[in-house]
């Protein structure tokens, strides 16, 4: 899977993590930035990942700040992207079962690096469900 990922500061450290993770697992990854602890804004990094999730140069993006809540807000300014801010498995698995989540925003600063990599994978791996009724779910949020 093509997959973008991106950081601030706060969550350089993690980003690099789920970095070599996703290499690991055989995933084509580009890392939108940032490359080191210097202070930079988080809008700039979701927006470049957002952008190539919403047209389809990567089939899903990751992002990683302080707490996660900055990238999700700036990701869901982009027409097409359903960031979801995940902290735990089962909503990483929900979000994409159920929301078809295409950007995944975590807290390098909220989980351990352990954790993030487990919703990682269960991000990554699962399928939305295409039951009807999640269907039509984010068919409206698409539309709106």
């Amino acid at each position: 899977m093509k997959i973008a990922v991106g950081a601030d500061h706060g969550g350089f450290a993690l980003k690099e993590e789920i970095k070599a993770f996703l290499i690991n697992e055989g995933h084509d990854v580009t890392d939108m930035g940032t490359h080191s602890f210097t202070s930079t804004d988080y809008n700039d990094h979701a927006i470049k990942v957002a952008e190539g999730v919403r047209d389809h140069t990567f089939e899903r993006g990751i992002l990683v700040c302080g707490t996660g809540v900055g990238m999700s807000i700036m990701a869901n300014k982009v027409q097409g992207v359903r960031a979801a801010l995940v902290h735990d498995v089962f909503t990483a698995k929900a979000t994409r079962l159920h929301n078809d989540s295409n950007v995944l925003t975590m807290g390098g600063r909220v989980v351990g690096p352990g954790l993030a990599l487990e919703i990682v994978k269960v991000w990554v791996d699962t399928a939305f469900s295409h039951e009807e009724r999640h269907e039509r779910r984010v068919q409206k949020i698409d539309q709106y």
